[in-house]
């Protein structure tokens, strides 16, 4: 193992990884040496570091031959891992889906894995979020409705992560639209963005060991993987697939399918891919059916979607609820640090909690909130205000905050007209109040300062696949008060709750999606607050001192991954 070694970066090693897949795609080098030497940067070999470092001035050719020189043999402990989605923060971020692609992706290169992401190039992406962007000299010719259509790729790296962008030369200018989602042929585009995402997969002729896809927007992978391109023999791979939120699961009339390539009379069956209520066609579940390994979010999502959560899909759940695991996501430690988090008036630690306070008085300020009394409570809420968010109890904590003598800041919109309505007229009702602030839109750098200076964070969702919000809050020394449901049930423990070892009690839980449950956490809340305020700073001090990484998570995934390759190789 003398040649292998730390010290540089891991952008530094993605962007070697995408020289040697650009020569493949290229044809400059064969596949067999693009697999040897992707094998050499995947395990950091300071032979190509030095030879790249080496190679100012020197001609390509030059440099793709002292590559080609060094090239060995070898098996790797790690898995090839790659990620096809419609998102990745920080460059294309609608919701948590972003922020799951790049913080797993990263904690499972972290982890000794060759991790690489396909993304559809986006005109409305965030350029200035990717380092070292370039087109290929290669063009990837893919199937659609009855032709072939071109397709530019361009490499670029992401948070340190390798990843391919699809540039579709279609007329239908897919991804040309200064939107993700919404549009009218959104099946098309996404069923579209698959096939070309697996196309060049194959045309590579890597040997990759997981496809990880996401939502409904690839789901059309693992269909399109065993049925059309296992049977040319790009086959080393199993699929695992994550479901988000099975609220959206991707139906359409079952003739659509056709448009991406897939056997329609072969998929519309109720044991395959028609949905289970209506005539359509359901591309979610196709995954679960199709997939090696199927996942969510969380365990007591998992839980739920087998009953009423499932949105339909709770029978096909339970028919293959053998490949079926929640695992609980984690949060971008980096982003979101007290001790190092630029955002904030004063950065502070578990260790040392000024800085919290510091932010509280800040935040009064720049709000116009009253400062009278330092240590009123000041409770936080950071959410979009649709349904599933519990809108009925944020209105209601807002008024309950303010009879229980607390401070309240609400930070977030509506995409729905008649809710951002209603609590524009909350806001107007409490524009003289020197305790109520609603900020009704959306604002990162604020999002920041609300977590620092909240002493307690609501999260009375009606269900939360995962929840991010309440695993920030706590980072942030925010005690949480939740709904048990979803993610929310694994993260947040109940103070007051005997059952549950002390050590891991780490918030108040209210289960009936009424007032008088969500009244009863947040009273008991106060309550410690106002009356207990060592047991307080401890709980907070605790919270704080939570490991909510990617890393438990990713290993989790890692093991999943393992299994299912080694039950691959078993079968060769």
């Amino acid at each position: 193992m003398e040649h292998y070694a730390e010290g540089m970066p891991s952008e530094f090693w993605s962007r070697i990884s995408l020289l040697i897949d650009g020569w493949s795609l290229e044809k400059k080098i064969s596949n067999n040496d693009a697999n040897i030497l992707r094998e050499m940067a995947w395990k950091r070999d300071n032979r190509l570091r030095e030879a790249y470092l080496s190679s100012g001035g020197m001609a390509e050719r030059e440099l793709i031959d002292s590559f080609l020189k060094m090239a060995l043999t070898g098996t790797s402990s790690g898995l090839h891992i790659v990620h096809i989605a419609a998102e990745m923060a920080p460059v294309a971020k609608v919701g948590g889906l972003a922020d799951v692609i790049s913080g797993l992706g990263k904690a499972l290169q972290k982890k000794g894995n060759l991790v690489e992401i396909i993304l559809p190039k986006y005109d409305c992406m965030q350029h200035n979020q990717i380092n070292n962007l370039k087109v290929l000299d290669v063009v990837v010719q893919s199937y659609f409705e009855g032709n072939m259509f071109a397709n530019k790729i361009w490499t670029g790296t992401v948070e340190g992560l390798p990843v391919y962008f699809i540039e579709p030369q279609h007329p239908g200018k897919f991804f040309w639209r200064a939107q993700y989602y919404g549009e009218h042929d959104d099946f098309k585009r996404f069923s579209y963005f698959s096939r070309v995402a697996l196309e060049l997969l194959y045309q590579s002729g890597k040997k990759v060991g997981i496809i990880h896809c996401h939502d409904w927007q690839t789901a059309f992978v693992a269909p399109l993987y065993w049925d059309v391109y296992a049977n040319l023999g790009f086959s080393s791979a199993r699929i695992c697939f994550t479901c988000h939120n099975f609220e959206y699961q991707g139906t359409a009339p079952a003739q659509d399918l056709a448009y991406c390539g897939l056997d329609v009379e072969h998929l519309d069956r109720p044991d395959r891919m028609r949905d289970n209520s209506h005539g359509r066609i359901n591309v979610v579940k196709g995954a679960i059916v199709y997939s090696n390994i199927v996942t969510t979010v969380s365990p007591t999502y998992a839980q739920e979607v087998h009953s009423e959560g499932g949105r339909g899909l709770q029978d096909t759940l339970k028919m293959h609820s053998k490949k079926f695991v929640g695992i609980l996501n984690g949060i971008n430690t980096d982003t979101w640090n007290p001790s190092t988090d630029r955002f904030l008036k004063i950065q502070y630690s578990a260790n040392d909690l000024y800085g919290k306070s510091a932010n509280k008085a800040a935040l009064r300020k720049q709000l116009k909130m009253s400062s009278a009394n330092a240590s009123q409570p000041l409770v936080g809420c950071i959410t979009r205000l649709v349904p599933q968010k519990g809108v009925h109890l944020i209105r209601h904590a807002i008024y309950k905050t303010a009879e229980l003598g607390g401070q309240f800041v609400l930070l977030g919109s509506s995409p729905v007209p008649n809710i951002q309505r209603e609590f524009e007229g909350i806001a107007d009702q409490f524009q003289n109040s020197s305790n109520i602030r609603l900020l009704l839109k959306y604002d990162d750098a604020l999002s920041h300062m609300i977590f620092a200076a909240s002493d307690m964070f609501i999260v009375p969702s009606m269900f939360e696949p995962c929840g991010l919000t309440q695993m920030i809050a706590m980072r942030y020394g925010s005690v949480p008060v939740v709904r048990r449901t979803g993610g929310l049930n694994d993260s947040v423990f109940d103070f007051d709750d005997e059952t549950i070892p002390m050590e891991l009690r780490n918030g108040f839980t209210f289960l009936k999606a009424d007032e008088h449950g969500f009244d009863s956490a947040l009273e008991r809340a106060f309550n410690y607050y106002h009356r207990k305020p060592e047991v307080w700073k401890q709980l907070v001090q605790k919270d704080m001192n939570i490991d909510f990484s990617w890393d438990t998570s990713a290993s989790q995934y890692e093991d999943i991954y393992q299994r299912a390759a080694a039950r691959a190789r078993a079968a060769t």
